[in-house]
């Protein structure tokens, strides 16, 4: 047998276990639901506080005085009706197997207001006056730009998926709260259907903001998520007085246009003028929205000037930065493929895919001689299992989540032609995840990419990541989840100014240092959420705990597991208005034990965050690219 390079053994093994991982996910038998068994997580005199307290406030809110119409006004005692959730998108797409290939007569859209409707009790109405003012300030979404989100049209064949995937892909609108699909049976016949879509929206119109009093700075965020119900997404931020740099002012602007007409083409224009960091950039492009979507793509330009961290001298106490400014024309094609299936009721969720693409760099100003212009060409080809489940109280607070599953398997090759000279890449990524009802949600993904210049591997990098969450566990309106995600990147030969921090989400929460920097960074973090039935205007509390571990080491042979590690521990506040636009919002105590030398950061400290820390990964095929290192 020919001798291998060590990387291209990785590459091999990662794609063997990438392919038994998608036969095992396609051949896997479906097992039905189980329920989800009551766990205390509260004593009985607690749980009887919460009623006394709650019917005092009840009993108040009847009272025909100030307070008690203030009360009633600003506080909702009609329990949530909770809908039907943990399903299996392969057992939702069977109930609606038996309407597969017929004709859609009519499509009726029932658009909802964000406040004082209910998506499961179409009858109820607002009944207060906040509820109502809400309402007259919100554009309504337009029944048009529904009906465009839909994967079926009147008079035309029902295809497989298209009632399940367009319930989701409503769902993951950013301006909608949640959608149901729904065959009304009343009028169904042997070969033909009418269809019901109701939406609710979220009010549409949101910001955020900070003031720092002792020096007088700020920021202000406008965003519109839905402009006039059009679905056009306006943001702007503006900073002032900010001390210590070359500008007091900052300002940054976005606007997107999602969806142009029915072809799922999304516009993106951005405007950012910060004192480190400028760009000017214009994108059209269209995802594997569906997991029936034939072709995906996007073309844009992007100018970009920004600063970048150089790696300190032995005797340096003071960070030292360079500039890097560039133009950047990037264009990429995808198509996906189906495998023939002869069951018509059923639709096959695996699709290979391959894709295409061309990155057009043009450096004006480098910072080391580690930067070319250069054109690189990409190829991918992939191998992909979607599906997707309900739940609830995972990012959000009780609104439907779409939890992705499955597999995906892909290798990249491509050749950078450079000014001052050309290489080759190679990357491989395998990613899967489970989710069983009684057991929770678990992710794992394993990537490597890297160039090679004349038989040299160089910029290489390994990243390894896994996410797991506990199922729900229940208590009357009390509810818990746990989280748990280690994450490990090691850079292989990398230029000496790429380096890997451990602050905020790259490591610990609130940590911010400019010295602590290396190649190899391994993670673990752990959550646990508590959501609380309490609710004022709507915003509902959760309570977080948490632990972060972080472990960071420079060179190739060094590993960050033999250094001591840096740790973060806090606990907190979370708030959330589901109706509304505005992100979560976190007030977290954070508590630092080991401290970095010659960094002037507080051991304890209040960290207001609206980022969340965890996120699912879709497994949709992305467009070809090089393993980041960041």
């Amino acid at each position: 047998m020919p001798h291998l390079h060590p990387s291209c053994r990785l590459l091999l093994c990662l794609l063997l276990v990438g392919l038994l991982l998608l036969l095992a996910q396609e051949g896997m038998a479906q097992k039905k639901p189980v329920t989800k068994p009551d766990t205390t997580i509260v004593s009985d005199t607690t749980r009887r506080f919460e009623d006394r307290v709650m019917q005092n406030l009840r009993e108040l809110s009847e009272r025909k005085t100030i307070m008690g119409k203030l009360l009633s006004a600003i506080l909702d005692f009609t329990p949530e009706t909770e809908p039907l959730l943990n399903l299996d998108a392969e057992l939702i797409e069977r109930e609606y197997e038996r309407h597969n290939y017929k004709v859609v007569r009519n499509i009726e859209v029932i658009s909802l207001d964000a406040f004082g409707y209910s998506i499961q009790d179409t009858a109820r109405t607002p009944r207060n006056w906040l509820e109502k003012t809400g309402n007259f300030f919100h554009a309504k979404t337009k029944k048009s730009l529904i009906r465009n989100k839909l994967l079926f049209e009147s008079n035309n064949i029902l295809e497989p998926l298209a009632l399940v995937e367009s319930e989701r892909l409503l769902r993951q609108t950013d301006y909608i709260l949640d959608a149901r699909i729904i065959v009304d049976d009343r009028t169904t016949t042997d070969d033909s259907l009418d269809v019901i879509v109701v939406t609710k929206d979220v009010f549409s119109l949101g910001g955020s903001g900070s003031f720092t009093p002792s020096s007088g700075s700020g920021r202000i965020t406008l965003r519109e998520l839905n402009f006039l119900g059009l679905g056009h997404q306006p943001e702007v931020t503006y900073r002032f007085n900010k001390q210590d740099t070359p500008r007091p002012w900052e300002f940054a602007g976005r606007y997107s246009i999602e969806n142009i007409g029915r072809s799922y083409i999304t516009a993106d224009i951005a405007y950012i003028d910060q004192n480190y960091y400028r760009e000017k950039s214009a994108f059209l492009h269209r995802d594997f929205y569906a997991t029936n979507t034939r072709y995906a793509g996007a073309a844009g330009i992007s100018q970009i000037e920004e600063r970048i961290l150089l790696p300190p001298a032995n005797a340096d106490t003071i960070p030292t930065y360079g500039k890097l400014g560039y133009t950047r024309h990037d264009a990429w094609l995808g198509r996906a493929f189906k495998f023939k299936t002869y069951n018509l009721g059923y639709e096959p969720r695996g699709r290979l895919i391959i894709g295409a693409r061309i990155i057009n760099t043009n450096y004006n100003t480098v910072p080391t001689e580690n930067y070319q212009s250069n054109q690189l060409y990409l190829g991918s080809i992939g191998y992909s299992v979607r599906k997707y489940f309900k739940d609830r109280y995972l990012f959000g607070f009780g609104r439907t989540e779409d939890i992705p599953t499955g597999s995906i398997v892909s290798v990249t090759a491509g050749y950078e032609n450079g000014t001052l000279y050309s290489r080759r890449y190679l990357g491989a990524s395998v990613a899967f995840a489970r989710y069983r009802t009684n057991q929770g949600y678990f992710y794992a993904n394993v990537s490597y990419g890297s160039f090679i210049r004349d038989s040299n591997w160089e910029q290489g990098v390994m990243e390894l990541q896994s996410l797991y969450f506990t199922r729900l566990y229940e208590n009357g309106n009390w509810k818990l989840r746990h989280f748990l995600q280690t994450r490990a990147t090691f850079g292989i030969n990398r230029n000496p100014e790429e380096l890997l921090t451990i602050n905020n989400n790259d490591g610990l929460r609130g940590f911010n240092s400019e010295f602590l920097r290396g190649s190899k960074r391994v993670t673990l973090s752990y959550e646990a959420n508590l959501y609380t039935p309490f609710s004022f205007l709507g915003f509902k509390l959760a309570t977080v705990a948490f632990a972060d571990v972080a472990w960071l080491s420079a060179g190739n042979k060094t590993s960050p597991l033999k250094n001591k590690p840096y740790t973060a521990l806090g606990f907190g506040l979370r708030f959330r208005n589901e109706y509304l636009s505005f992100s979560t919002i976190q007030i977290l105590f954070n508590f630092y034990p080991r401290l970095p030398a010659n960094e002037d950061i507080r051991g304890f400290k209040v960290y207001p965050v609206s980022r969340p820390y965890y996120d699912f990964t879709d497994f949709r095929f992305e467009r070809p690219g090089v393993a980041e290192f960041r």
